[in-house]
């Protein structure tokens, strides 16, 4: 292959590419990124870096640049078309061909119709999402987050740490329920009205309402949520809307075989993502979290460059989120609709680990504050372990 094009320049683009180069790769690689920024890091952005305490060059995902890499960057330019058998991406008003494709693409923020146009309603995707998100939450603002997911929680956890007045709305009867049942959710639950926020379940919201900003968010009953910003955290969808029309198939993200193919000299990696994962029976798997990302984008790199060779990618998957002063960690894949059992501490003090199995097998992990813990099974996800033999283990090891 004398030319590879990576399309998205985050994080699964950015180990691509790091990928290739290791593994001595010589040709052409072409980074495309749709934001200008060098390539930086997401998490931080509704956490230390909403809070003011970790700068902007701290979110650089390589400290000194990507000039090792030899790079041709085609930053702040989006693609916007792909033709499979022409072997070209269509950047800008550029054509762009290429011998191999890697798509790490992303995704973005779901939106609420209708919403956007409204001075003082915001999503967090990018820097700017969050430097325009951190302007907005001065002086006294009281803010209105719609959803309990990862990111609207860390976002009202942040803005409680500034001593903001945060209200969560939130559709289902507790926070994340269909991933962790109805248990857990009811201590995360418990863990953001500890610090004040004003976490409202099980509610529907129909409109923002205010003279030219918003001023308040109306709800399903009736009521009323006074506010002077609004955060939408309701979820992501892959951006995959530049592959209509190319041979690439799309369902809820790039759908790939085992070795992360879409198509032929085509592979994806990241949030936009989908594949069988062999870890748990080749079930269809797309995971918008940070170690995935970093996982897939070297693997992808690998099987464009092995071809007949290449092997699939199995993996656990691994997800943190930092809330207060609790280190939440998943590992594995479960359900809230999976048995549970809570082996070590108990979710009154917040630091516990719970274990989800799957058939008779352990399927995942979840630990509040308990990270050497929460390690130790993720090996034994990787292994195969038995939910019975995972129980023994706890019972060993109190």
């Amino acid at each position: 292959m004398k030319r590879i094009v990576v399309v998205g320049a985050s994080l699964a683009g950015v180990r691509a590419a790091e990928a290739l180069r290791r593994d001595g790769y010589e040709g052409r690689v072409v980074l495309v990124g749709a934001e200008a920024h060098a390539p930086y890091d997401r998490p931080p952005l509704s956490k230390d870096y909403l809070a003011g305490t970790t700068a902007r060059p701290a979110l650089d995902l390589r400290k000194d640049g990507v000039a090792d890499l030899d790079l041709d960057l085609h930053l702040g330019q989006a693609a916007h078309s792909l033709d499979v058998d022409a072997h070209t991406v269509g950047v800008g008003e550029e054509t762009v061909e290429y011998d191999g494709l890697i798509i790490a693409t992303g995704a973005h923020p779901r939106r609420i119709p209708g919403w956007d146009a409204r001075p003082g309603v915001h999503t967090l995707r990018t820097v700017e999402d969050a430097d325009a998100l951190r302007t907005a939450i001065v002086g006294g603002a009281r803010i209105c987050v719609i959803g309990a997911g990862f990111i609207g929680a860390e976002v009202a956890a942040t803005a409680r740490g500034l001593g903001h007045q945060v209200t969560v709305l939130e559709a289902l009867p507790q926070p994340m329920v269909r991933g962790v049942g109805p248990v857990i959710g009811a201590v995360l639950a418990r863990l953001h009205r500890a610090h004040g926020v004003d976490l409202r379940l099980g509610v529907g919201v129909e409109a923002v309402v205010g003279d030219g900003r918003v001023e308040q968010v109306r709800l399903a009953d009736g009521s009323a949520v006074e506010c002077d910003l609004v955060l939408v955290a309701v979820g992501a969808v892959p951006t995959t809307d530049w592959l209509a029309g190319s041979a690439v198939t799309v369902a809820d993200g790039v759908v790939c075989d085992a070795m992360l193919r879409a198509a032929p000299d085509v592979v994806a990696a990241g949030d936009v993502c989908r594949w069988p994962n062999p870890m748990f029976d080749d079930e269809m798997m797309r995971i918008e979290h940070w170690t995935n990302a970093a996982e897939q984008g070297t693997h992808a790199a690998r099987t464009l460059l092995r071809g007949d060779e290449a092997t699939p990618f199995s993996t656990v998957p691994f997800v943190w989120s930092d809330q207060y002063d609790v280190k939440i960690q998943s590992v594995g894949r479960f359900s809230g609709d999976d048995r549970m059992e809570v082996v070590h501490g108990t979710t009154d003090d917040d630091r516990f680990v719970a274990l989800f199995a799957r058939g008779d097998r352990l399927g995942g992990v979840l630990g509040f504050s308990q990270p050497r813990r929460v390690m130790q099974y993720r090996r034994m996800v990787a292994d195969r372990a038995s939910f019975a033999d995972a129980l023994a283990f706890a019972a060993e090891n109190p």
